[in-house]
């Protein structure tokens, strides 16, 4: 592992590398959570056997100012956010670069971990402030001519089948507002034993895995 400017970069053997496959690794735990890291490695494991140059960034290490909600990514330097110094526009650059996005959260209330909010609130700069319909529905309008996949891991502390239900809806949404061409979400147990923990990482991101190692899911 690397040091990157704000925070750890994760990188893979360059001599194993797809070039033209980067994937964007978000660990949204929080400060001295660590039930988080068995499924990271698996995670880590999976995305190494697609070949895939990974880039990853513990949120809780990483400065990263909450949103303003000034909108001037909108209206004043489209595109960009305003604030600088933290690592922002870094993320935003890196995911808009990538062909998988890959989010791994504790789940909260069956959202997202608020380190992981704090990075979904500062990419708005990704979409434009106009509207169009999608299946009926207003959405925002894109940026850019395409998006990468989405996948989201979410953990829980016990079985909760409401928080579950409500994280799988949120990423959904989320995934349909930045025009992802993929979506796969996996919802777990903290303590899973590692060989169902992978099981059940392969089989439920299949289609993102698929996706970004140029397979047919």
């Amino acid at each position: 592992m690397e040091t990157h400017a704000h925070g750890p970069q994760v990188i893979v053997d360059p001599t194993t590398l797809n070039p033209a496959k980067r994937t964007l690794l978000l660990n949204g735990a929080l400060a001295g959570d660590e039930t988080l890291e068995p499924v990271e490695e698996a995670l880590l494991a999976l995305l190494r056997e697609e070949r895939t140059e990974i880039r990853g960034y513990a949120m809780r290490d990483v400065p990263l100012a909450h949103c303003q909600g000034c909108f001037e990514c909108w209206t004043t330097t489209p595109g960009l956010c305003k604030t600088e110094g933290d690592a922002g526009r870094e993320i935003a650059a890196a995911l808009i670069k990538s062909d998988l996005v890959v989010i791994l959260t504790p789940i909260t209330f069956g959202g997202y971990s608020s380190e992981i909010k704090k990075a979904m609130d500062r990419i708005i700069c990704l979409v434009l402030p106009f509207f169009r319909r999608v299946d009926g529905e207003v959405h925002h309008s894109q940026r850019y001519p395409s998006y990468p996949a989405l996948a989201a891991v979410g953990v829980l502390p016990a079985p909760d089948e409401e928080q579950a239900r409500i994280f799988r809806s949120l990423v959904g949404r989320n995934a349909l507002n930045m025009d992802c061409p993929v979506t796969a979400v996996c919802v777990m147990e903290a303590g899973t034993p590692p060989p169902i923990l992978r099981d059940s990482l392969a089989a439920d991101l299949e289609p993102v895995l698929a996706h970004v190692g140029g397979r047919v899911a």
